[in-house]
């Protein structure tokens, strides 16, 4: 499906893509405000920039184990959006793909992704939890920015996390990160979070995190077994 195609399409209300389609080029949905559900085989491999973008009324997406990646704004705006499902081959989730996404409640993230980019989430306020997979080695700037999570859990692959990643998540009160060694994170990762929040870290690893720069910041640490 070409760069595009179904742009400004504000009266389309329903889309099934047909086996066989690979991808779904830039813009191809962009603006289609009325659009409330698509169905995306199995046959697709990418997504590319701004394909969604914009389509307000749409409540739930799954995406397919064929796809790999999910690029920029994909998603973007999209703020009736309730549910995502995304697909055990995807490997990255692209800056702002899912930026916007007001209404989004749940997000299931696939254990092949490695790289959560910036903003990739941000201002989904209606995120409350999210379970970052192992797979995931870093997690980009403000990533979930704005997010209304009270409990994040961080995958034992991450070794990154950007400067406000969890920014002004200000309900966040549990942080639980299974890796052994603490991450690396810059200032204001946790901001308004890391005061009021409890970290829970893995068996034997308290004191590397009461001793790493930014994590220190959590008054209350506790070691738990994953």
């Amino acid at each position: 499906i070409g760069s595009s195609a179904f742009n400004g399409c504000s009266s389309l209300t329903s889309v099934t893509i047909p086996d066989g389609v690979t991808t779904i080029g830039s813009s191809a949905f962009n603006g289609c405000s009325s659009l409330t559900s698509v169905t995306i085989p199995g046959s697709v491999t990418e997504i590319y920039n701004y394909a969604f973008y914009g389509c307000s009324s749409l409540t739930s997406v799954t995406i397919p184990d064929s796809v790999t990646e999910i690029c920029y704004c994909a998603f973007s705006g999209c703020r009736s959006l309730t549910s995502v499902t995304i697909g055990n081959s995807v490997k990255y989730i692209e800056n702002y793909a899912f930026d916007g996404c007001s209404g989004l409640t749940s997000v299931t993230i696939g254990n092949s992704v490695t790289f959560i980019d910036s903003d990739a989430f941000r201002g989904c306020s209606g995120l409350t939890n999210v379970t970052i997979p192992d797979s995931v080695t870093e997690i980009g700037k403000e990533a979930f920015r704005g997010c209304s999570l009270t409990s994040v859990t961080i995958g034992n692959g991450v070794t990154s996390i950007g400067s406000y990643a969890f920014y002004n998540c200000s309900s966040l009160t549990r942080v639980y990160c299974k890796a052994i060694v603490p991450p690396i994170i810059v200032n204001n990762t946790f901001d308004k979070v890391s005061a009021t929040a409890t970290l829970y870290v893995p068996t034997g690893c308290k004191a590397a995190y009461a001793a790493a720069t930014e994590w220190s910041k959590f008054k209350t640490i506790e070691e738990t077994q994953f």
